[in-house]
């Protein structure tokens, strides 16, 4: 079913002034690969606000992100976030954080190495300035410090 994400948006948002969205003018949308998926170090970012056992909750103008091992068991996470009707990924995260998925794929070859740890925020609720200064240049810098070659972002 799909998620009626802009109407939803403005109803959580509607005491504001009309939401601004981001529009890319800087980086290019799409990097190929430089190697094969099957030799590649593939890091997984989650925006559906997935917590491991007792990591703090995230909050409304929260630009911080959590850690989550890759090995990880569907009981050592939690999930937090009011952006979207989280019945679904309680049920099963791998629907909004696909850890399991992953390991699947590296065990079987598919991809080279899935990176250690994964990475979890809460999207969708604070400022497109925010991602911008804060956010994303601290997932970056810890991607490039893990040798990642690419990763899958996986949004709520």
């Amino acid at each position: 079913m799909p998620v009626e994400y802009i109407p939803r948006t403005r109803e959580l948002y509607r005491a504001f002034a009309p939401y601004r969205w981001v529009v890319n003018t800087d980086i290019p949308p799409w990097t190929p690969l430089g190697k094969p998926l099957a030799q590649a170090k593939l890091a997984l970012i989650g925006s559906g606000g997935i917590l491991y056992r007792d990591q703090p909750r995230f909050h409304r103008e929260d630009a911080t992100y959590r850690l989550i091992p890759k090995d990880a068991m569907e009981a050592d996470l939690d999930i937090w976030h009011f952006g979207y009707k989280t019945d679904d990924a309680r049920r099963d995260h791998n629907c909004v954080f696909p850890l399991a998925r992953l390991r699947e794929l590296e065990a079987a070859g598919v991809i080279g190495e899935f990176a250690d740890p994964a990475y979890s925020f809460m999207g969708g609720i604070y400022s497109a300035r925010k991602v911008r200064e804060e956010l994303a240049p601290r997932l970056a810098d810890e991607l490039k410090s893990a040798h990642v070659d690419a990763c899958l972002l996986v949004p709520a």
